[in-house]
């Protein structure tokens, strides 16, 4: 007697949604992908700013987040960064690799990534719903029903809910995938925006809005320094924004959460000691002694700043001539050249968002195999389960890694 062949639908047809189609069909199930959205993969499309930054070659556990970040071990184990560019090497995405290890397609297009992806799932023979809403899903006698809005039900032998999270929710992503998940009785970790900017106390981001610069940005809480990054940083209306602020943002807004209250430093200049800061400084202000203090700095930091920093600085006659400064004045200056301090009121919401932290509780979760405790032949993959990574291809590589292991399971 030959085996029934096993019907696993997806819900959610993104990154995770659809290697979790290409390895469930490859295993021989029928699969059907349900997506919300008229096509499937919008959101790989706004990945490494159009270019896709699909993996990193340096991925390892530190890298990743959630109240169990252990959890994504044994995914990302069973499918690392390697299989993942191997994978698509076969569907046709010649890669390279960039600095901090970041992998991106030879093409530098995120669509030529999607359209592989299209390929294969359409030559297996994947079935896709687009345009598919899922209302709620149902399980009796070990078969899944999954209602659907203006459409008739559907139904499977495995469900995977890989819908993502809440970023970017003009991509599609509504959060809708915790809605299901807690209906079929999971605990969903608290949710909130990760890999964000940051809004900042102050009165003065006005006048140094669009100000850049390369720095180094460290998050303190009661004195710790819990994370540090450096890179472009980049000054808004409401705070900051750039690479390093969304590093640290996670757990800015885990601390937030919690009713803590984090502090930002930056260091304008972090390329020379605060000693080696302090000499140069002196000097500086020793060649320059019929220049005030405002335009004495002019060549060393954007002239923008330099009104605002001598302000925090507690210099309030910016016209002084730097041979009437007090040393007490230009430890000031040098002070908040390298450790400018700012509370931070919040962050940036669900569009600003490149990713979603929290999620569906990993206690009840299999990591070996993503199956539910809870439910059998219920499985997750991707954004949806508690695990966010930091920038640089982390994130795509859970979504690959979850993907894969997920598809491969509900389909035994």
């Amino acid at each position: 007697m030959t085996k029934k062949e096993k019907h696993v639908i997806i819900i959610g047809g993104g990154a995770a949604g659809m290697i979790a189609a290409i390895s469930a069909k490859r295993q021989g199930a029928r699969v059907t992908i349900l997506e919300k959205n008229p096509r499937v993969g919008k959101k790989i499309l706004v990945t490494g700013n159009g270019r896709c930054n699909f993996t990193n070659i340096n991925t390892d556990i530190e890298y990743y987040n959630g109240k169990n970040p252990k959890f994504a071990y044994s995914a990302l184990s069973q499918f690392d960064p390697y299989t993942t560019i191997n994978f698509f090497e076969k569907l046709g995405i010649a890669h390279k690799v960039e600095e901090c290890g970041k992998v991106f397609p030879m093409s530098d297009q995120a669509s030529s990534v999607l359209d592989v992806l299209l390929y294969e799932l359409n030559d297996i023979g994947v079935d896709i719903i687009c345009n598919a809403h899922v209302k709620n899903i149902l399980k009796k006698d070990n078969v899944f029903k999954v209602e659907l809005k203006d459409k008739s039900p559907i139904k499977g032998d495995s469900i995977i809910i890989s819908t993502g999270g809440k970023a970017m929710p003009s991509t599609g992503s509504d959060g809708s995938g915790f809605k299901l998940a807690k209906n079929l009785g999971h605990n969903i970790i608290n949710i909130f925006p990760a890999l964000v900017q940051l809004k900042l106390e102050g009165s003065f981001f006005n006048q140094i809005q669009g100000v850049k610069l390369v720095g180094t940005a460290e998050l303190l809480h009661k004195n710790n320094t819990l994370a540090m990054d450096r890179g472009d940083i980049l000054f808004t209306n409401y705070g900051i924004s750039g690479p390093p602020i969304l590093q640290l943002s996670r757990k800015a807004g885990e601390l937030l959460q919690k009713g803590e209250k984090p502090i930002l430093k930056i260091s304008i200049i972090d390329t020379m000691s605060r000693e080696e800061l302090r000499h140069y400084i002196t000097q500086r202000f020793k060649n320059s002694t019929k220049k005030t203090v405002e335009f004495s700095l002019v060549g060393l930091i954007n002239k923008r700043l330099i009104p605002v920093l001598l302000r925090e600085a507690e210099i309030d006659n910016t016209k002084k001539l730097v041979s009437n400064l007090s040393s007490k004045e230009r430890e000031s200056i040098i002070h908040i050249l390298t450790d400018w301090r700012f509370n931070i009121r919040g962050t940036k919401s669900w569009p600003s968002a490149q990713v979603t932290a929290g999620g569906v509780d990993t206690d009840e979760i299999d990591p070996s195999t993503l199956e539910s405790k809870l439910v059998k032949n219920l499985f997750f993959a991707g954004e949806v389960i508690d695990i966010d990574g930091l920038c640089g291809g982390f994130n795509l590589q859970w979504a690959w890694s979850s993907g894969f292991v997920a598809g491969r399971c509900a389909a035994l």
